[in-house]
Formats: C-alpha cells, sequence, structure tokens
C-alpha cells in the first residue's frame, strides 16, 4: 500500500479547439480508447500571432489526465483527430497524491497502449 502522503507521477496533455463540439469529440475519443482518466474542457480566449497577424480566438481548452505510460499513444490519437493543421500539445509532467494517480492508472486500459 502506498504511504497516503507520498506523491505519484501522471501526465497531462493539454490542447485547444475552437468549438465545444470539437471539445466533446476529442474528449469522448480519449475516453473511449481508454487512453486517459479524464478530460475537462473550459472556454477560454487565446490571444496570439499567426502567420503575422495578431489573432484573438474563442477556444476551448482540453485537459487529458493519464499515466505516464499512455503518453505516446494519447499524442498520437489526438493528432490523428485534431481539427487545427498546428494542433497546440502541451505535456506536463505532474505530482498528484497517490490515490489519485492509482485512480488514472486504473482508468488507462493496458491493452490500448502498447509495450
Amino acid at each position: 500500500m502506498t504511504e497516503p502522503t507520498a506523491l505519484c507521477k501522471i501526465a497531462v496533455v493539454t490542447t485547444t479547439v475552437a468549438t465545444d463540439a470539437e471539445a466533446r469529440r476529442l474528449a469522448q475519443l480519449v475516453l473511449q480508447a481508454r487512453l486517459a482518466a479524464c478530460v475537462q474542457v473550459e472556454p477560454i480566449t487565446a490571444y496570439f500571432r499567426w502567420q503575422g497577424a495578431m489573432q484573438e480566438d474563442r477556444e476551448f481548452r482540453v485537459v487529458c489526465k493519464t499515466a505516464p505510460r499512455a503518453l505516446h499513444p494519447l499524442l498520437a490519437l489526438v493528432r490523428a483527430h485534431h481539427p487545427y493543421a498546428l494542433p497546440q500539445l502541451v505535456v506536463q509532467a505532474l505530482q498528484s497524491s497517490a490515490e489519485y494517480a492509482d485512480w488514472v492508472d486504473a482508468q488507462v486500459a493496458t491493452a490500448a497502449v502498447p509495450a
């Protein structure tokens, strides 16, 4: 049994899409493939430069919490189904409570992740 105060690694993949429908679609694909335990979607306003011009767009941030072992298959799935020509794919290695990391790991299918 893991120490209650121990910290364990999880991975978080963040991307953005233009519409709520695209965000829901990506979230459902990721969860159906069992490549993340949880996907959170939140509306944001993005300010950025694209092709030399300043942009201000409403977007939806899609945050996928996963086990480190599922990181590469998750990135491949998001890339394959992402509507943008250049998707934002930001990966963070985080520490969480052992209990939460155990739950995340249990939700990610071992069969979906190549050895």
